[in-house]
């Protein structure tokens, strides 16, 4: 039996709620990459109140944890506008109150015009999303950061895949997440990561979900980066 202790309880909880909610989910799937992944997770699916609220818990607790300092939160359209208010709902709950916007796809030109909606963005601003594929949503949301004359400082995300990227129709030997940290100079900081999905699973073995370790162990090993 592996032990699990200190800062994987946060993300072996945070998978075991993934999985229990239909969200983290195993089998075949064709990734935007055209890689054939052995699991998938959808942050779509926390769709109810009640896992939206816990999810929120997640993300606070890591943010919280994390040091990273932050003076308002923003939201990427589509998913991370929910993320984002869902998210500085639990901070003021647990005592951080700061204030959130996100961005719409079209700007509006009528009413109060332009492509952000909620607070006035300033300050070290820390992204809100679900998870990075390739870092194009944080390349968007940094510019829109920039021009509203603000600092792109962080980004907090459920999962990170820790898997290699593509560029051109070709791998690359770093992740979205490494891409953002070490050429977009963004912290990063992930409720659960790929090594805690297989620990999750190695856990697992003397069940159903136990099988599947090998299959995301090879995919890591194809695929993993760093």
């Amino acid at each position: 039996m592996v032990a699990v202790t200190g800062q994987d309880r946060l993300a072996q909880d945070f998978v075991e709620f993934a999985v229990r909610s239909g969200v983290l989910r195993f089998g075949e799937f064709k990734t935007k990459a055209g890689r054939l992944s052995p699991y998938f997770f959808n942050a779509g699916l926390f769709d109810d109140g009640e896992k939206l609220g816990r999810l929120a818990q997640f993300y606070a607790q890591r943010i919280l944890a994390s040091g990273i300092e932050f003076d308002m939160l923003f939201g990427p359209a589509y998913k991370g506008i929910p993320l984002a208010a869902a998210v500085a709902i639990e901070l003021a709950r647990l005592g951080r109150n700061v204030p959130y916007a996100y961005n719409r796809k079209e700007a509006k030109d009528h009413g109060e015009g332009g492509s952000l909606v909620g607070a006035p963005v300033r300050g070290k601003v820390l992204i809100v999303d679900d998870v990075m594929s390739a870092g194009t949503a944080a390349r968007e949301s940094i510019a829109l950061i920039r021009a509203a004359g603000a600092t792109p400082h962080a980004v907090a995300i459920a999962l990170d895949r820790q898997e290699k990227a593509t560029e051109g129709g070709n791998d690359v030997s770093w992740s979205a997440v490494q891409y953002v940290r070490e050429k977009l100079g963004l912290q990063v900081c992930a409720i659960a990561r790929l090594a805690d999905l297989l620990l999750y699973l190695e856990l697992h073995a003397g069940d159903a979900l136990g099988q599947h370790h090998a299959k995301v162990l090879e995919y890591r090993d194809r695929y993993g980066a760093g």
